[in-house]
């Protein structure tokens, strides 16, 4: 099969396209036929080397964790699916990933396909709409009538985080471009906050959750509106405990695990239209390279899928 994949950390330089050998699914695994994957900042904050320390490899490795294609074969003791269902998947980070035409997934990371979306829509779900739904629901435990600022909300976990939390009753505070906020109103927003030029403390306060998509002087901005008790949850990398500990609230770096329950949760909201995915660009798996080089850049609305089948 045809595969991208990396044989040490460096730039973008070190993604090849490779002919490797398929592999086999064993007891509980299936194997899936990659219809496509969508590209995530994880991707290629792995491939630079800075998650060793979090996510060590074994290389030559196979990027790319989330993914939506077709059953092709199932291992022994694999039940929930059959050969020919339309599935999607987030993969857990320790083996080889979605940047492939075929994959090994877990029957506990995979789940139907939303019957609403086509392949390349669908592969959005297991990186960007996961980690929204298990950052907001499981480690915040956001409720209805709390207040949530999202960070970077026109973006991948953005656009799906603004969803689910409107869906959810929570009032949402927004950051994003002048560009985006009229977007921003259509997913849900209720207070678009244009950070280049506003700064959003000026207009946040009394914040029960921050979900935190930048870190950096981001983060460091982000103590100030938050309420008592209520939580920082970062997706870059862990927050200063003394911060939190100084403005009496919690902190948590949320690493997302797969989750077949979640997955089928959001194919829900999605096939009953109460969310909508947002694909920026589809490119060809041959051009992994500027996907992630896409991604690094940032200012993307929604995701950066690779259509892996006929690219």
């Amino acid at each position: 099969m045809i595969a991208i994949r990396i044989h040490s950390y460096g730039g973008p330089e070190v993604l090849r396209l490779e002919d490797i050998l398929r592999p086999a699914p064993g007891p509980g695994e299936l194997l899936i036929k990659v219809h496509a994957a969508s590209v995530n900042p994880v991707d290629w904050k792995v491939r630079q080397g800075h998650m060793q320390q979090f996510l060590p490899l074994k290389l030559p490795f196979v990027p790319g964790w989330d993914l939506s294609g077709v059953v092709e074969t199932v291992g022994a003791g694999a039940s929930k699916f059959k050969v020919g269902d339309a599935v999607v998947a987030a993969l857990a980070y320790n083996r080889d990933g979605s940047y492939a035409e075929y994959t090994i997934a877990t029957e506990g990371e995979t789940a139907a396909k939303p019957r609403t979306l086509d392949h390349v829509q669908a592969a959005t779900i297991g990186g960007a709409g996961l980690t929204a739904w298990r950052s907001l629901f499981e480690t915040a435990q956001l409720s209805a009538g709390q207040r949530v600022l999202i960070h970077g909300a026109a973006g991948g976990v953005g656009t799906f985080a603004v969803q689910f939390a409107h869906w959810k009753g929570a009032y949402v505070l927004g950051t994003a471009r002048a560009e985006n906020q009229e977007f921003l109103r259509q997913l849900g927003v209720d207070e678009p906050i244009d950070y280049k030029k506003t700064r959003f403390e000026d207009i946040a306060a009394n914040v029960d959750v921050v979900l935190d998509t930048f870190g950096g002087e981001v983060q460091e901005r982000s103590w100030k509106v938050l309420r008592k008790g209520g939580i920082l949850v970062s997706l870059v990398g862990p927050p200063a405990a003394d911060q939190a500990a100084r403005h009496g609230v919690r902190a948590v770096f949320h690493t997302t695990s797969p989750s077949a329950t979640a997955l089928a949760e959001i194919a829900k909201l999605i096939d009953s239209g109460q969310c909508k995915v947002f694909v920026d660009t589809v490119l060809p798996l041959s051009e992994a390279r500027r996907a992630q080089e896409m991604s690094a850049a940032g200012h993307i609305r929604g995701k950066i899928v690779l259509k892996v089948t006929g690219s």
